[in-house]
């Protein structure tokens, strides 16, 4: 594809008609992440875990959210991060996907939640074929936000390989 075309596509993201977007704005390590705040159903305190023997260990292990015991990912291991020490700021974001056309909830593990954010596509890029320590296909976009670049996650990607090893259930 000839580079102006690459650098005009849209990105595969849900931005409204005016280009924005609005997401919920975490760090792991010295990296900050986002994810669309419509996914976000609650943000906790850390809880105590349960693991799971023979499981993936991107969700290794199960939390109790209000009566339903609920995977715990771990998106610091999908993108190659040394496990920091849990602080005070550490936190749990849970959030809703559709897997196997039913509702799924996932606690996902972070160093620090900052904020409800807007984003808007134009500082949107998709992520590069070089230069990146992930793997392109676990990352949407990257996104511009002054000095700061934040990363937003294909959760989709990441977690449809781990439901189809569990069946025919993709995320969605």
């Amino acid at each position: 594809m000839p580079r102006d075309n690459a650098m005009t596509q849209r990105i595969d993201m849900p931005w409204t008609d005016d280009g924005s977007l609005e997401v919920l704005t975490f760090c792991m390590g010295d990296e900050t992440f986002a994810l669309e705040a419509v996914l976000v159903r609650e943000i906790l305190d850390l809880l105590p875990e349960t693991a799971v023997p023979g499981a993936d260990p991107l969700v290794g292990s199960v939390i109790n959210f209000r009566g339903r015991i609920i995977p715990l990912a771990d998106l610091r291991l999908a993108f190659g991060m040394q496990d920091d020490t849990v602080t005070s700021e550490s936190r749990i974001v849970v959030i809703e996907l559709f897997v196997a056309d039913e509702p799924l909830l996932i606690g996902l593990k972070t160093d620090r939640v900052n904020e409800v954010a807007t984003l808007f596509e134009r500082h949107a890029e998709p992520p590069p074929a070089l230069g990146m320590r992930w793997p392109r296909e676990q990352v949407r976009c990257l996104v511009r936000q002054g000095q700061d670049l934040i990363v937003l996650p294909d959760l989709l990607s990441l977690f449809s390989t781990l439901a189809a090893g569990s069946g025919d259930q993709t995320v969605h």
